[in-house]
């Protein structure tokens, strides 16, 4: 199957994996080892949820229902953009008095993504309709392996798949003290840090983010997070690559956007993410 451009640029949703080939000089030495640069650690197993750094932190579960993971990529004469709906899950660990005693894991059910698309005839024309793609929604579950194959991707492979997960394990708050503040909804900026588990694959990542805190009188009723930049993530490094109708391996990401594309489309997907977390 022929991998779209439209394709490898959505998926270009991680790591750069560099391939330098030396032809044969006269001499017939032999040609030199693919360089790749390293993909990230493999994980064997689902991320656990970090344990609280505080006695006095409020439990809260992640409302999926209203939860939201999208990524736009751009490129000259098209838009990919892709959406998770309603695919959150986890929980947070919230300490009010210290925020940076926070943690909390947050899973993702990558099987509802839906990716969509708009074209053009060239730079200066408009942007057509935003329409969702089915051929597109076909490679991503390929590269992405969604699906069990015989002898190539075992059912619990395919199943840890179609999660990715983060792990908060710090978090920077501009204001650690949420009880100083005042208020039925009170806001607050941070950066978290942890884990990112995608495709068997895990790597440290970073994000910054506004949290509103709801209160019912003065019990902490919610709290909305939200990402207030997208975070920046390389599928490469997850080795993610396209592949083709039977699950096979083609090439890298970085082979498709430069032979194909003339380094045009980036290999680097942005993300955002909004949901809330609810007192248990």
């Amino acid at each position: 199957m022929t991998t779209t451009a439209s394709t490898s640029r959505f998926l270009g949703v991680s790591g750069v994996v560099a391939v330098v080939a030396l032809l044969a000089c006269a001499k017939k030495d032999p040609p030199k080892e693919t360089l790749k640069e390293p993909s990230a650690p493999a994980a064997s197993a689902g991320l656990s949820a970090p344990v609280s750094a505080s006695a006095k932190a409020v439990s809260l579960v992640i409302d999926g229902s209203s939860s939201s993971v999208k990524f736009l990529m751009d490129a000259p004469l098209e838009k990919i953009d892709g959406e998770v709906a309603g695919s959150a899950s986890g929980e947070l660990s919230i300490d009010l008095e210290d925020l940076s005693k926070s943690r909390g894991i947050i899973r993702v059910d990558l099987d509802k993504l839906a990716l969509y698309q708009q074209k053009r005839a060239d730079e200066a024309g408009e942007f057509g309709e935003r329409k969702k793609s089915e051929k597109q929604n076909q490679h991503a579950r390929a590269w992405f392996e969604f699906d069990a194959r015989d002898g190539e991707v075992a059912p619990e492979k395919a199943a840890q798949n179609r999660i990715a997960e983060f792990r908060i394990d710090q978090v920077a708050p501009a204001a650690p003290n949420v009880l100083a503040m005042s208020g039925a909804e009170r806001k607050v900026t941070a950066t978290v840090s942890g884990v990112l588990r995608l495709h068997g694959r895990q790597a440290n990542k970073s994000a910054k983010v506004e949290l509103t805190f709801a209160f019912a009188g003065d019990k902490l009723a919610s709290t909305h997070v939200k990402t207030q930049e997208p975070f920046v993530v390389n599928l490469a490094e997850f080795e993610i690559h396209p592949r083709d109708a039977a699950g096979k391996f083609v090439r890298t990401v970085l082979e498709t956007v430069s032979s194909t594309h003339k380094g045009k489309l980036v290999s680097e997907a942005p993300v955002t993410i909004e949901f809330t977390a609810r007192a248990k």
